[in-house]
């Protein structure tokens, strides 16, 4: 292989949506020549806008000088087909998350570029390893998932598919460091560790919309914990229609029909969040305050007595217990399924991805914080009130509570074996 990262110049940006743009302008600020592609006209012109705004808004905040703006116009490139992509050193394909388009996509990235070249998929939660399966060239086929805004997130999920070569990983870690980005290595599998995490915390925020609790007040409660935004507040910032998408291409579901029903009731009513002004929440024209929606309340109550989910007074305190065992046990999961190379890599991923409060040190110091027998018992205990289905406390959680040990011990013992 005669490119190393460190000397990668040209990336190759696919998608010129909201995603495409702010990776462009990370590589662009980065020093990086990029070439910007989609086939659609339209779409490639509001991509330069994009990024044209959002290298100017650098510029005012302090971030970027007004010589490296300069560069930075003079290194982007557009392109309305892949050939344009030949001679780049890495590609970074950012269309819907959508697994057959992107396997169409990695299919012509395979014919039209160089052998050198790194293929990276920005899914977020997509099989890595089934999108490489459609070029000759597994091994040179990574994720690297950024985080939105991706020209201001610091977060990069590099996914390790089961053929990706270290050389690759390397490479994308390179990349994401040359960009001013925190890189870290996940393995694959649905979600990868960030969003596999969400997806359990998220459910509680659904199941208690569902049980009457308002979503401002479950943002609030969230919010005063330390959290950045709510998860309501979150979901109409990413745009519902987002993970609208994502269920609909996944067959491991749990077959309960609350799970994710507000959110899916919302986009199906034409409530796509800020994007189009009306989500859970709704907003001005050219605001992003958020204000309650009597439409979406009544659009929940009458669900839930579709769904003959009864009201339930929900404390403060329980609010934030449901969030976050959820998150804890699904992280310890995933520590034991080898998603995360180490209890430091879930909390790195959790407070520069998804605005856990730094101060809590992420969800498995949070849960060290607490102790894990506490955290154990409270799962014990979100059993008997809500079921079996999504509380059986990970084997993780309840071996380190049995013998009063933390996260930060296990990890310990499992790097000194290693060493």
């Amino acid at each position: 292989m005669s490119a190393h990262v460190s000397e990668a110049r040209h990336v190759g940006v696919i998608g010129a949506g909201t995603m495409g743009a702010g990776i462009a302008t990370s590589c662009l600020a980065g020093g990086l020549r990029v070439t910007l592609v989609d086939s659609q006209p339209a779409a490639l012109e509001g991509g330069q806008r994009r990024i044209r705004d959002a290298l100017d808004a650098a510029v005012n905040k302090g971030r970027l000088t007004h010589e490296a703006r300069a560069r930075a116009e003079e290194e982007m490139a557009v392109a309305g087909d892949i050939a344009a992509l030949s001679a780049a050193d890495v590609v970074i394909e950012a269309v819907f998350e959508n697994l057959q388009l992107k396997q169409d996509v990695f299919r012509e990235l395979d014919a039209k570029c160089g052998a050198d070249t790194l293929l990276a998929t920005n899914t977020s939660t997509l099989d890595v390893a089934a999108i490489a399966s459609v070029t000759a060239r597994p091994q040179d086929v990574i994720g690297m998932h950024f985080f939105s805004p991706a020209n201001i997130m610091r977060l990069v999920e590099i996914v390790r598919a089961p053929e990706t070569s270290p050389a690759s990983v390397a490479r994308a870690l390179a990349l994401t460091a040359r960009i001013g980005k925190i890189g870290v290595v996940v393995a694959n599998g649905f979600g990868f560790v960030g969003n596999r995490m969400l997806y359990a915390y998220g459910r509680e925020n659904q199941l208690m919309l569902l049980e009457g609790v308002p979503a401002s007040r479950i943002d609030a409660v969230l919010e005063d914990f330390g959290m950045a935004m709510g998860p309501n507040a979150v979901g109409d910032l990413a745009g519902l229609d987002v993970g609208y998408r994502v269920r609909r291409e996944r067959r491991d579901l749990p077959d309960d029909p609350r799970y994710y029903r507000v959110a899916d009731l919302l986009v199906e009513n034409g409530r796509l969040g800020q994007k189009n002004g009306r989500g859970m929440y709704r907003y001005e024209p050219g605001s992003r305050a958020r204000h309650a929606d009597p439409e979406v309340d009544a659009l929940i109550r009458a669900e839930a007595r579709r769904l003959q989910v009864a009201p339930r007074a929900t404390s403060d305190a329980a609010i934030i217990e449901r969030c976050m065992y959820a998150l804890i046990n699904e992280g310890a999961a995933i520590l034991s399924d080898g998603i995360a190379a180490s209890v430091q890599d879930i909390d790195v991923i959790w407070c520069n991805g998804y605005g856990f409060p730094r101060a809590r040190g992420g969800p498995m110091a949070y849960a060290d914080t607490l102790g894990i027998a506490t955290v154990y018992d409270g799962i014990q205990r979100l059993a008997i009130e809500h079921g079996a289905r999504y509380w059986s406390a990970a084997a993780l959680i309840a071996q380190l509570a049995a013998s009063n040990s933390t996260f930060a011990a296990w990890q310990a013992a499992r790097s000194a074996h290693c060493a």
